[in-house]
Order: structure tokens, then C-alpha cells, then sequence
């Protein structure tokens, strides 16, 4: 049986030294604190952690470091995609070796692919290496969707085993979940669409806001899994003001901020990323005060 990254997952932010080299230090610090609030799955060198601004030796660290801090005790399901199909190859290969338990491969993106361009595509990802993978579609960063007949196809691939779906359109998330094989995962990539996802028949999500609360994430998303959705509400609007500024600027700007101002890691980002401008800052620290985070 397939690995399951099923629950509350974390994309985590990779921190940054104040002069811009990856800060190890920081990132056992925040792996732990993860590990220590029993969050389902760790998720190194994706969007959130600014993967595409480091090298392949840094993102190579980066997983490394997470797989080691887990201790076998969380999965590790690792970014590894590319634009360039024999790179995305390279680099699950290399996540794969460094211990990843899984390989996380965004679609390709400025290139548009077509359908058969997508299949073939994860495909070749997917026949490359023995871990699990989990195709992530987000067309608002890539530029093109895959479609839901795509998906489906690629589902049938026995080493394609989730979709982290950050399409935004419900209807082919519902579609997906109505014809998807036996044992195929459909994950939320959008913390705000969680609940709905998981009511709908999704095994849970890829949260960026579980950087900052791992432990209400963790706890939203196994009350969904539990069908108490009385409780899933309350958790979900108490968290949504949060949710909804980690998306305020780009993606991680509010997050990592967010985590500056908690003291778990330097403000610090690799252009074209950039802090966030005072009012965003302001809103987060009164987010962060309401739920308890600052004082």
C-alpha cells in the first residue's frame, strides 16, 4: 500500500541568515516545533520555502535537515519540480536520496504545457523514482491548469498516488473526487478551502498557515476527518483573518514575517521576494495577537 500524506501538512518557509545564506539552525528550530505539535506531514522546498531561489545543493540541505529533525516520526514530502522535465526528474532523484518519502512536483510552469505535455511530463517524474508522487496544480502561480480528465489519467499512474489541488474552482475539485481510483488522495492547497475539500471527500491539506499554528491546523483537520464539522467551523473562522493575510502579499512574504515577529527565524527573503509594506505587517501582528501568538 502507497504511502498516505493524508492530514494536516505543513509547506514550510526555509529560513534565512540575515546576509541571505540558508540558516540551519532556524530550520531544525521550526522542523521541531512542527514535529512537537504532531502535524501529519512536513513539506520542504515548495512555494512557501522559496525553492526556486535556491540552489540545487541548498534544496538538497534543506530536505536532509527536515528528514532528520522528523526522526522517521513525520513524513517528508519533498518539493521537487521544474519547468524543464529532465530537471524535475534530477531533482526527485535527489530528494529521494536524501531520504524524502515523498516527491511533491508542481506542474510545469511559463511553458504551458498541453494535457498529453502534463502526462507525459509527471510521468516521467513518477517512473524515475520509488517514493510516491503527488502532482501539485496551482495555476495561479504556473499559468495553466490541469484539467480534471488529465488528472484522472494521471491518477492511474501507480507511482502518482495525491493531487494537491489549488485550482480554486470547487466544481473540478468535486469532479476529481467523484472518478478518482481507489486510494488516489486529493489534498487542499489552500488553507480557506479546507473544511470544504474535506466535506466534500478530500484526505486533508498542504496549509501554509500551519507555519505559524500547527496545532489548530492539526486539530481543524481531524475534526473534519472525524466529521465533526461543528467544531471544524469554529476552529476555521477563528483561523481564517490569518489564512486570508498570508495571502495579502505574495506568498511567503506574510507568512515568514509573521514567523520574524513570533521569533523563529530573520525576516529575510531572496529577491524577487520582499518584506511586507507596514500595513501588512500591522495586520498580521494584530492577527497574531488574537489568537494568541504575541503578546
Amino acid at each position: 500500500m502507497a504511502r498516505s500524506f493524508a492530514g494536516a501538512g505543513t509547506a514550510l518557509v526555509t529560513p534565512f541568515t540575515r546576509s541571505g545564506s540558508l540558516d540551519e539552525a532556524a530550520l531544525r528550530r521550526l522542523v521541531r516545533r512542527q514535529v512537537e505539535a504532531r502535524i501529519d506531514v512536513l513539506v520542504p522546498c515548495g512555494t512557501t520555502g522559496e525553492s526556486v531561489t535556491m540552489s540545487g545543493d541548498e534544496q538538497k540541505r534543506v530536505v536532509a535537515v527536515t528528514v532528520e529533525e522528523a526522526g522517521g516520526r513525520v513524513p517528508v514530502l519533498a518539493g521537487a519540480g521544474s519547468n524543464d522535465t529532465r530537471t524535475a526528474v534530477e531533482r526527485a532523484k535527489a530528494m529521494a536520496d536524501v531520504g524524502a518519502d515523498g516527491i511533491l512536483s508542481v506542474a510545469p510552469y511559463y511553458n504551458k504545457p498541453t494535457p498529453e505535455g502534463f502526462h507525459r511530463h509527471f510521468a516521467a517524474v513518477a517512473d524515475a523514482v520509488t517514493v510516491p508522487v503527488v502532482v501539485y496544480n496551482v495555476p495561479g502561480r504556473t499559468g495553466s491548469n490541469i484539467d480534471v480528465k488529465t488528472q484522472l489519467r494521471l491518477a492511474s499512474h501507480p507511482n502518482i498516488t495525491a493531487v494537491k489541488e489549488a485550482s480554486g474552482s470547487l466544481t473540478q475539485v468535486m469532479e476529481i473526487l467523484r472518478d478518482r481510483p481507489e486510494g488516489f488522495e486529493v489534498l487542499s492547497g489552500d488553507d480557506a478551502f479546507t473544511v470544504a475539500f474535506m466535506a466534500l471527500g478530500g484526505e486533508g491539506v498542504i496549509s501554509v498557515a500551519a507555519n505559524q499554528v500547527p496545532g489548530p491546523v492539526r486539530d481543524l483537520v481531524a475534526a473534519c476527518a472525524r466529521g465533526d464539522y461543528v467544531e471544524a467551523r469554529r476552529i476555521h473562522y477563528r483561523l481564517l483573518r490569518l489564512m486570508t493575510l498570508n495571502f495579502v502579499e505574495s506568498n511567503p512574504i506574510p507568512v515568514k514575517a509573521s514567523l520574524a515577529m513570533m521569533g523563529l527565524c530573520e525576516e529575510s527573503f531572496r529577491l524577487p521576494m520582499c518584506p511586507p509594506t507596514e500595513a501588512t505587517r500591522e495586520a498580521l501582528r494584530g492577527a497574531l495577537k488574537e489568537l494568541g501568538l504575541l503578546s
